[in-house]
């Protein structure tokens, strides 16, 4: 049988990882896929220095729309990255009858919906399992393994720069800017970090498996995203204490009102497997009703992690090709028009617990007034730590860790506590999951 025919967007870190795989590994994917998958054409920028590094191996050209139209090609491997160049690209290539393979997280993340449904009518795949988690396959997962389960929540660290970053602020003490500029240094964070320390990254990536575990379109223009840079090391030192740790988690949930969609700084309890994922790594827990809680864990970025991905979706999309597209995986897991409008809720009418550190007056009554706006809003506390004062000082440190209540209470109650004369600087608040 005739070999499969790749085009390649892009000769970046993931584009030259892809190539670089499926050379060295081609014995073992034919094996598996039934047939040999060649990559072709590859479209650069810099074509002399593309032509260097692929030593003849195929054709290199500056003109990506002459891949995505070539007659020879069955499927476009899109790794340029990006929002309106690559959307322009994936959807010619799709009218061209090509099938699309894409670690593209922000591109489906925001155009996804529509990407999809051209993809429908010309009767092509768009397979996309390095868009989330790097090496990790969790797409599979969600899409198939955990196809007999009703889903009720999902909770990851999916984004390795931040988790870098959160990972020396709790070993070394360090404050946020200067962990930052060490994750620069050792390459695990950009020059313009802030798709990343905003929480916007992982936010693409949530918005993505909501989808897939709920069977709803991808909605990130209604996803709460707050990162991590307004974190202190003293709330990481705090957390501790009290027994937990601080992750930025991407959090999707089933609840009775709605879908939550959410990304942001949270206490989890130490025990918990996910809190000890360190360093730059990423892992996923998915909540079934019929399975219970599965981890996923791994490389969420680089070179090779992410062509492992890109290189499977190959393999899986040279089986399926010649297949009925009535047979083929739902692209969101459910069947198109079978995916619901269950509403995406707003943060205010998101239900979880909560940790404030308020920075009060080391005098008499103080606590007493803060704990009775708490029980008017009808807020119980869960646990209470007040920090000695420092010697000379009349302040201290107050942290108090709530018992679940709606995120619209919890700011009046953050309001009327500020207005207090004895509290002496702003509340800080910072979501807690228990992940049971």
């Amino acid at each position: 049988m005739n070999p499969i025919k790749v085009g390649l967007l892009g000769l970046g870190t993931v584009g030259y990882g892809v190539f670089d795989v499926l050379r060295r590994n081609q014995e073992e994917i034919q094996r598996r896929a039934g047939r040999g998958i060649e990559i072709t054409i590859v479209a650069v920028r810099n074509v002399e220095r593309a032509r260097q590094r692929l030593a003849g191996a195929c054709e290199v050209v500056d003109d990506p729309m002459r891949v995505v139209t070539d007659p020879n090609i069955d499927i476009v491997v899109e790794t340029i990255g990006g929002y309106d160049l690559t959307r322009e690209l994936v959807l010619t290539a799709i009218a061209n009858g090509k099938h699309i393979v894409t670690a593209n997280k922000a591109l489906l993340a925001v155009h996804g919906n529509e990407i999809f449904a051209a993809a429908r009518a010309n009767n092509v795949m768009v397979a996309f399992e390095a868009a989330v988690a790097g090496g990790i396959p969790i797409i599979k997962a969600l899409r198939e393994g955990l196809t007999a389960n009703r889903i009720e929540w999902i909770a990851g660290i999916i984004n390795g720069t931040t988790n870098f970053i959160l990972s020396e602020m709790r070993d070394k003490g360090l404050d946020f800017d200067v962990a930052l500029k060490e994750a620069q240094q050792l390459g695990y964070a950009e020059a313009d970090p802030t798709f990343d320390i905003e929480g916007i990254d992982a936010a693409h990536k949530i918005t993505i498996m909501s989808a897939i575990a709920f069977g709803v379109p991808v909605q990130f223009d209604k996803a709460y995203v707050e990162g991590i840079t307004r974190l202190a090391a003293i709330d990481i030192k705090y957390a501790e204490e009290l027994g937990y740790r601080i992750k930025l988690l991407g959090i999707t949930r089933r609840v009775a009102s709605g879908i939550e969609l959410r990304v942001h700084p949270t206490l989890i309890p130490g025990k918990r497997l996910i809190a000890n994922v360190e360093g730059p790594m990423n892992a996923v827990v998915v909540q079934g009703d019929a399975v219970g809680a599965t981890l996923y864990y791994g490389k969420g970025a680089g070179a090779e992690p992410t062509a492992s991905a890109v290189v499977a979706d190959l393999v899986d999309v040279t089986r399926l090709h010649t297949a009925d597209p009535g047979h083929r995986v739902p692209h969101l897991a459910f069947q198109h028009d079978a995916l619901s409008n269950t509403p995406v809720l707003p943060i205010d009418e998101v239900t979880t617990s909560y940790y404030l550190r308020l920075r009060v007056a080391d005098q008499t009554g103080v606590l007493a007034e803060i704990t009775r706006i708490l029980a008017d809003l009808g807020i119980s506390i869960d646990a209470l730590l007040q920090k000695e004062s420092r010697e000379g000082e009349q302040q201290t440190d107050i942290i108090i860790l709530t018992h679940q209540t709606q995120e619209k209470h919890i700011n009046t109650a953050i309001g009327r506590i500020e207005a207090l004369p004895t509290v002496l600087s702003n509340v800080t608040r910072i979501r807690m999951e228990s992940l049971n």
